[in-house]
C-alpha cells in the first residue's frame, strides 16, 4: 500500500536528500533555527529500491509561519438549557452536569453560516492589519456549506478580495479547523503563500433533532478565523503536528444520506429517475464518542509535541475542541496539565464543530488570557472519524 507524506529535515549543508530517505514528521525545536527541506516522499510497503519516479521534486524554503489575527462571529439568538426544557424532558442541571453546557446560539431566518464567517475573517483581517487584497488563499473548514458546491470562493468574494485567491472548504468535521491550520503551513512553507485565512464555521442546528435530547443540548452554531501569515523561521509558529483517521469509527457519528419522495416516471425505466435527497438529523453514541476522544486526543497531543521536540511543560495554554467538559477535564488530567491552564467557553456556545478552537481561541486572546509568545496545544477530533493535534505559538 503505497503512503504519501511530508518530509520536513533540517539542513545544514548543500547535500542532497537520498531518494530512500524515510518518512518522518516534524522534530524541530521552536527556537531552532535552521533552514527546512520540504519534500512530499512515497514509499510502497516492500520494495526495498523505489524508483525516483515515485518521488516528486524536492523544494528547499526557508520560510515558517505564525498566527497573526483572529476574529470570531455567533448569532443573536441565544437558547438556554431552560428553552431546550420546554421542548424535551431535560433540565439546566442534567445538561449543565453531563456537558458543561448553560447555552448556545443558534442561526435563525434569513442569516447563514457564510454570514459568520465573513464576519470572523473580517475581524481577523483587521487584527493583523492585512488588506483582503494580500490574501493568498482561503480555506473554509466547514460540514454544513450554505452552498453544495462549496461555500469558500461566496467567502472570498464578499471580503473584497479582487485578486481572486483561490478559496475552497474543507471537510472534516470538528477537527477540520486543526486540518485547516496544518493545510496553511503546508502552502505557505511549500507553496510560497503569504496569507492564508482559515476560518472554521458550522451551523448544525440545521441538522439537529430537536426532539431528541440526547443530541439537541450539545450543538450551536459560530464561526471562527485565523490569519497565517509567512515568517522567518526563528519567528515559527506552527511547531508539529499530527492528523489521523478512522472510517470504521463512522456509525458512532454521522449524518447520513436519506432518500425523498420519488419523482414522477413513466415507468420505463425501474428507479429513474432518481430519488430526491436529503441529509438525516445528527446520529450520535455518546458513549462511544466520549471514550474515543479521551483515549486518542492525549495520544495525539503527545505524538505532537514529540514531533515539535517539546514536552507538556512546554505547554502555556491546552486548547480541545469544545465538545463536552468531561472529555477537557479527562485530556487535561491525563496530560497532567493545571485547570487553570485549559481554555474553555463551552458553556456559553456548545459544541460548534470546526468552530469551536478558532472562536475559544479569539475570546482569549481578546480577553487578555492568551499573550503574544505563549504555546498552545490544540486538538480537535470528531465525525469520520477524525482527530489531530497541532502545537502552535499566537504572534
Amino acid at each position: 500500500m503505497a503512503h504519501a507524506s511530508w518530509v520536513f529535515t533540517p539542513q545544514f549543508n548543500k547535500t542532497t536528500i537520498s531518494p530512500s530517505i524515510p518518512v518522518i514528521r516534524s522534530r524541530l525545536h521552536p527556537h531552532d533555527r535552521v533552514n527546512i527541506r520540504v519534500s512530499c516522499a512515497s514509499s510502497v510497503q516492500g520494495a526495498d529500491n523505489p524508483s525516483r519516479s515515485q518521488f516528486k521534486p524536492i523544494r528547499v524554503v526557508g520560510k515558517g509561519c505564525k498566527l497573526v489575527g483572529c476574529g470570531s462571529a455567533v448569532p443573536k439568538l441565544e437558547i438556554s438549557n431552560d428553552d431546550l426544557s420546554k421542548i424535551v424532558d431535560t433540565s439546566d442541571e442534567w445538561i449543565a452536569v453531563r456537558t458543561g453546557i448553560r447555552n448556545r446560539r443558534v442561526l435563525t431566518g434569513k442569516d447563514k453560516m457564510t454570514g459568520l464567517a465573513v464576519e470572523a475573517a473580517r475581524k481577523a483581517l483587521e487584527m493583523a492589519e492585512v488588506d483582503p487584497d494580500d490574501v493568498d488563499l482561503v480555506l473554509l473548514c466547514t460540514s454544513t456549506p450554505d452552498e453544495l458546491f462549496g461555500s469558500a470562493p461566496q467567502i472570498q468574494s464578499a471580503l473584497g478580495c479582487k485578486g481572486n485567491p483561490l478559496a475552497f472548504d474543507i471537510t472534516a468535521a470538528c477537527s477540520g479547523f486543526v486540518l485547516g491550520l496544518v493545510s496553511a503551513s503546508c502552502y505557505i512553507r511549500g507553496g510560497g503563500f503569504k496569507n492564508v485565512l482559515v476560518i472554521g464555521a458550522d451551523a448544525l442546528s440545521r441538522y439537529v433533532d430537536w426532539t431528541d435530547r440526547g443530541t439537541c443540548i450539545l450543538f450551536g452554531d459560530a464561526a471562527g478565523a485565523v490569519l497565517v501569515q509567512a515568517c522567518e523561521s526563528e519567528e515559527d509558529g506552527i511547531f508539529g503536528f499530527d492528523l489521523h483517521s478512522d472510517g470504521e469509527g463512522y456509525r458512532h457519528l454521522h449524518t447520513g444520506i436519506k432518500e425523498n419522495e420519488a419523482f414522477g416516471t413513466n415507468g420505463s425505466v425501474y428507479g429513474f429517475p432518481p430519488k430526491g435527497i436529503s441529509y438525516s438529523s445528527i446520529q450520535m453514541n455518546g458513549k462511544e464518542v466520549f471514550r474515543f476522544a479521551c483515549r486518542v486526543v492525549p495520544q495525539s497531543i503527545e505524538t505532537a509535541l514529540e514531533n515539535a521536540g517539546m514536552t507538556c511543560s512546554s505547554i502555556d495554554w491546552l486548547l480541545l475542541h469544545q465538545a463536552n467538559q468531561r472529555i477537557l477535564d479527562a485530556v487535561a488530567t491525563r496530560l497532567e496539565i493545571p485547570a487553570d491552564r485549559v481554555i474553555s467557553n463551552l458553556a456559553n456556545y456548545g459544541n460548534t464543530s470546526a468552530a469551536s478552537i478558532p472562536l475559544a481561541l479569539d475570546e482569549a486572546v481578546r480577553g487578555g488570557k492568551v499573550k503574544p509568545g505563549q504555546t498552545i496545544a490544540t486538538s480537535g477530533f470528531g465525525a469520520g472519524l477524525t482527530w489531530g493535534s497541532a502545537i502552535i505559538r499566537w504572534n
